[in-house]
């Protein structure tokens, strides 16, 4: 259920007069006299990777490993926990990096994912934790990778999803992990996603059902199955399968009768269900248990920020010594099997993670690193969480950062309007949330308020809400995003005629509706990754993502039927090409799977047949998104001076380093860009214009 859930994130002016939002609002910080005396954050201080990430601790406490840079490229580092000075870097990946690993439970292995230039079709590595080389658990041409169970009972195997017998399903394997050797457990012919116990045994499965809802199935052996219970259509975007425990009780989030998403066991076997929490504002977003008895230690709820419940005394206790580490949110990232030893990251909206390691014996929290500590030396923008109404009466859970040594009202406003980015999230099935964001530091350095919006469809504020953008894409979606809008304008926080649009994948796809659908409100668009046609989307969706084509027929529209296919051309924006009269600049990766480089490729030759300005950024080794560091800050850079010509803000000058090692090309409209083609012709005389 988590890699459904997870695998539906695709991707991630009404004017309001009189109407007060309902506010949390952090007391306005001390700020400097002026906006512009504030120094610029260097963009590359923000985009290249950070200097650490991802703190680990290894199930037997023995180990540390981190994400860093080797050679310029993100590789896994390890060090014994009481030598980190014999720091190394155990993985030597020289393309894209490596972005998540785990601990094998074995002791003695890492395993990490890799795909090759962006296409998602990811193998599954094993490295000697002492050194050695890794080996490829999963050798198949073409085919894509996924860990489905580790348990520390079978500590030297795991069971991964592969799916190379048919491309559209996950066929679930046993591998060994030392020698590689595999086992098929089942030719999956439908199923979206399996469920294991702690003893690697398939146990459940879930398949998608016509009407959008899934059913869960029990696995009897040798291949066959019978149904457990029905999750309807309603529910699916809010309840998953966390785990079963010995005595085949299913721990999970379920908003089946309830709006919000609540946390329960329920015994398979009579039906009887048992409440462990139900949440008051927001659904429950995450669980802790502990790692070997795997009784429920506390639950998180995200609402306008996250916030942990202990349903554990002692873990109470615990989280009462890690607030003594300072202001901010907490996010336990590891544990040792004993839990002992934890990693614990300490983030705030204006201050990069910084990461901790946590003695539970001692109740003691020691430093271990911070992840970007060059922007120590910088000051950042506090985020600000606000509630917004939509025009027919939703909370919209919203997020405003505003520029550092701007000038305040009493209500923490600016005292005369700014310019404004919108940044859409991308999924849509998914949310913005209250953290650090290198985008909101970015933007609000360069002088513009930044908004972050979670519109209906948003997931984690209840099955109502995101049910309520069933087909309200280009729809009730965009109405969300045009109120907020409106109220920052109303507010008297941004300039009318100062506002950007930018996003990606969803995102990107809001951006390309905000110029074509509601043309006159936004001044230009940053659009990354995003479709514009949604008939040729859906019609070229990655073939293992078979399973979850009816959910979009539901909530997209049917490219199947006269009635759906009329639906998505009405909202695609290529089909409203003529309407755009804004700048718009295109960032796209050529091996993205999901949102292929066509998306791109036919708005920018409908618009330049139009004689309509558009720039086009492609970058042939990326895919849904840009990875490597070179790619990010030349893209960027590239935004960075298209916002400063539409809105007037402020911009670093282009540098040989902006486009150095990048595989940036620009297809169409370098010219567009104010100082772009002279920056290119100096720098990156190879660049194709």
């Amino acid at each position: 259920m988590t890699r459904l859930f997870a695998s539906l994130a695709l991707f991630g002016l009404i004017a309001l007069a009189g109407c007060a939002p309902t506010s949390h609002r952090e007391p306005p910080a001390s700020r400097p006299a002026s906006a512009e005396s504030v120094p610029l954050v260097p963009r590359r201080l923000l985009f290249a990777d950070p200097e650490r990430s991802s703190g680990m601790v290894s199930p037997d406490g023995k180990w540390l490993a981190w994400l860093a840079p080797d050679e310029g490229v993100m590789n896994v580092w390890v060090a014994p926990r009481n030598r980190p000075e014999d720091a190394r870097a155990i993985t030597r990946d020289r393309g894209r990096g490596i972005r998540n690993f785990a601990f094998a439970f074995d002791g003695e292995h890492l395993l990490y994912l890799r795909d090759a230039g962006g296409d998602e079709n990811d193998h599954l590595y094993a490295f000697p934790i002492a050194g050695g080389e890794p080996r490829d658990l999963t050798p198949f041409p073409g085919a894509k990778a996924q860990i489905e169970a580790l348990s520390e009972r079978r500590p030297g195997e795991l069971i991964v999803g592969i799916n190379d017998r048919d491309p559209r399903f996950f066929d679930p394997w046993r591998i060994v992990i030392a020698t590689g050797e595999r086992e098929r457990l089942l030719e999956n012919e439908g199923f979206a996603s399996f469920l294991f116990d702690r003893d690697l045994r398939l146990r459940l499965a879930t398949r998608p059902r016509p009407d959008g809802g899934i059913e869960v199935l029990r696995h009897l052996g040798e291949g066959r199955f019978a149904p457990a219970f029905l999750i309807p259509h309603e529910d699916a975007l809010s309840t998953r399968l966390i785990e079963l425990d010995d005595e085949g009780r299913l721990l999970l989030i379920d908003s089946r009768g309830r709006d919000l998403a609540a946390l329960l066991r329920l015994d398979l076997e009579s039906g009887q269900s048992e409440l462990l929490f139900a949440p008051e504002r927001a659904d429950v977003s995450g669980v802790l248990l502990h790692p070997r008895s795997r009784h429920v230690q506390a639950v998180l709820v995200n609402d306008l920020k996250p916030e942990w419940f202990a349903l554990d005394p002692a873990f109470a206790e615990d989280l009462e010594v890690l607030k003594t580490l300072g202001e901010g949110e907490l996010s336990i990232a590891s544990r040792s099997l004993d839990d002992a030893l934890w990693s614990v990251a300490l983030y705030r909206s204006d201050r990069p993670a910084q990461f901790f390691l946590y003695d539970r014996r001692e109740r003691k929290a020691h430093f271990w690193f911070d992840t970007r500590p060059a922007l120590s030396a910088y000051r950042l923008s506090p985020m600000r969480p606000l509630v917004i109404p939509s025009r027919d009466g939703l909370r919209l859970v919203s997020y405003l950062t505003l520029p550092e040594g701007v000038a305040l009202d009493a209500r923490g406003w600016p005292k005369a309007p700014l310019p404004m980015v919108l940044l859409v999230h991308g999924g849509p099935w998914a949310r913005d949330s209250y953290g650090f964001n290198v985008l909101h530091q970015w933007l609000a350095s360069r002088g513009y308020a930044v908004l972050s919006v979670n519109f209906r469809g948003s997931t984690g504020f209840g099955k109502a809400f995101v049910n309520a953008g069933d087909r309200e894409w280009a729809g009730k979606m965009h109405d969300d995003l045009i109120d907020a809008v409106s109220f920052t304008v109303h507010e008297g926080i941004a300039d009318p005629k100062r506002i950007a649009i930018m996003g990606g994948s969803y995102g990107g796809y809001a951006t390309l509706v905000g110029l074509s659908f509601t043309p006159e409100v936004f001044a230009c668009g940053v659009d990354l990754v995003g479709p514009s046609n949604l008939i040729t989307l859906l019609e070229s969706i990655p073939p293992y993502w078979e399973s979850f084509r009816r959910t979009f027929a539901k909530r997209v529209g049917d490219p199947d039927t006269e009635e759906g296919r009329a639906l998505l051309r009405e909202r695609s924006p290529l089909f409203r090409v003529e309407r755009i009269i804004r700048p718009l600049l295109i960032g796209q990766g050529a091996n993205d799977p999901r949102v292929k480089q066509a998306e791109s490729d036919q708005i920018v030759k409908a618009m330049a047949e139009r004689g309509i300005p558009v720039t086009y950024l492609l970058f042939p080794d990326e895919g849904h998104g840009f990875v490597r560091p070179a790619n990010r800050i030349a893209f960027w850079a590239v935004s960075e001076r298209f916002l400063a010509g539409c809105l007037g803000g402020r911009s670093e000058p282009f540098t040989a380093e902006d486009f150095a090692g990048s595989s940036l090309s620009v297809p169409h409209g370098a010219e567009y860009i104010p100082g772009l083609s002279e920056a290119l012709s100096e720098h990156r005389p190879d660049v194709r214009m």
